[in-house]
């Protein structure tokens, strides 16, 4: 067991009121699944991933990684686990605009003092298909591109677990179908890869699906949980990304 989620509590202050984003929530994820994070908005997703992540913690519940607690680690004990377990792919891509995509893809092996820094960020873009883009900054690439070169970067390290937040939220369907198909291709080498987004077409792409609602894991053939997506959807309707390849 990969990670291992129990009695996960997360609240907080909103306006002066309290909030549970997770209440009382527990999973399990096995080494090398392709796991499905899914809810509306509200529903505790990136609440959770920054717990499983090691970004954050809970205020009371147990995590275990790779069947470590690190429940109670200090700041510098995650970071360490972080950076070589663990790597994370956002929407927004979050890369450094004056920087090549060598160079994005290089900064944590800088931050690790690593030697090779160089050579694992060419081989980390061979991977994801970006040989001959690798002297381009961002503006000089398409969204597909960007969003590779993340992934490139969360790959330099040679993490087992790979934590994505809406990876095609930025992307039209045809350039967000290929960045699926680069996770199952990673998965299919045996990395675990979480996939948190609100949209049940992405989550499909996944080998199962763990559904959140109202900060716990619920069925989403639920009538209740139902009615409250549909609801969700109602007042914030999906419009399409212009096109990026």
């Amino acid at each position: 067991m990969i990670i291992r989620a129990e009695h996960l509590v997360k609240t907080y202050l909103l306006g002066g009121q309290e909030v549970r984003a997770l209440d009382d929530l527990s999973l399990e994820i096995e080494a090398g699944e392709m796991v499905a994070i899914r809810g509306p908005s509200g529903s505790g997703k990136s609440t959770l991933m920054n717990i499983l992540g090691c970004l954050d913690r809970a205020d009371s519940g147990r995590y275990f990684l790779a069947e470590q607690d690190v429940s109670d680690m200090s700041n510098n004990a995650l970071a360490e686990i972080r950076n070589r377990r663990i790597g994370f792919v956002f929407q927004n891509f979050n890369l450094l605009p004056r920087m090549t995509a060598l160079e994005n893809v290089e900064l944590p092996l800088h931050y690790a003092a690593r030697r090779d820094a160089v050579q694992r960020a060419k081989e980390a873009l061979l991977t994801v298909g970006l040989g001959d883009r690798m002297h381009h900054e961002p503006n000089q690439l398409s969204g597909g591109q960007r969003q590779r070169v993340a992934v490139a970067r969360a790959l330099v390290n040679d993490p087992s677990i790979l934590l994505t937040d809406e990876p095609t939220g930025s992307l039209d369907s045809r350039t967000g179908e290929e960045i699926l198909a680069l996770f199952k291709h990673l998965n299919a080498q045996g990395r675990t890869i979480l996939v948190v987004t609100h949209d049940s077409n992405v989550a499909a792409h996944c080998q199962r699906e763990v559904y959140l609602h109202d900060g716990r894991v619920a069925d989403p053939a639920d009538p209740a949980v139902a009615a409250g997506q549909v609801a969700h959807d109602q007042e914030t309707p999906w419009v399409a990304q212009p096109a990026s390849h």
